[in-house]
């Protein structure tokens, strides 16, 4: 690893940490202070990253993929019988990584916004997406694979920013754990009967 790949690596971790010291309140972390915590020039964010925006956002990327991640990080083999049928594993999942951004509120609503505003192929959103599918094991149609993960994390992430909300909006208490795992449990539900049928579908035609 070169100079330049250490710093940036260096700016990354600090400001990752700062992300968690603040609870994610990107407007205490100033890029005075990610630069006397890195011990680096204060131009040194611009000229790696572009902005402070910039660097925050491949920082929670990381925090969201590293999340991701935790859920296979023990698993060789995807065709492995885990004892769970692929709805019961999409559920765990999906219910794990919604905690996760009830948990981390601040830094869900930069990963989730900076996606609304720039959807891009690489973006957390579709990273989550990928991270989904590896739960659904069983169904071959790929593209039905695909669309009930899309489905899957648009309706979280939407239900997590109407959240001040979700009751009066879908029913659901979302700061309520009990509730928040039943609103991912139906939904999940709800789209397993969709691909089924989608699934018999694609083989009439």
């Amino acid at each position: 690893m070169n100079d330049n790949e250490e710093i940036k690596k260096r700016i990354i971790e600090i400001t990752t940490e700062l992300l968690k010291e603040y609870d994610g309140d990107t407007k205490k972390i100033t890029s005075r202070l990610i630069a006397e915590r890195a011990d680096i020039g204060l131009g040194s964010i611009n000229y790696y990253f572009g902005s402070k925006e910039n660097l925050i956002t491949e920082c929670v990327q990381k925090i969201i993929n590293k999340v991701l991640t935790g859920f296979t990080s023990d698993i060789t083999d995807f065709t492995r019988d885990d004892g769970l049928s692929d709805e019961m594993r999409l559920i765990s999942w999906a219910s794990q990584t919604f905690d996760f951004l009830f948990e981390n509120q601040a830094i869900a609503n930069i990963s989730i916004l900076s996606d609304m505003h720039n959807y891009l192929a690489s973006s957390n959103s579709v990273c989550t997406q990928k991270g989904f599918a590896l739960a659904v094991r069983n169904n071959q149609n790929m593209e039905a694979k695909k669309l009930l993960v899309f489905i899957l994390v648009s309706a979280m992430q939407a239900a997590f920013l109407a959240k001040n909300a979700a009751k009066e909006i879908i029913g659901y208490d979302l700061y309520s754990k009990t509730e928040r795992d039943l609103f991912v449990k139906n939904t999940v539900t709800m789209l397993f009967c969709g691909i089924d049928n989608m699934e018999e579908s694609s083989h009439e035609v």
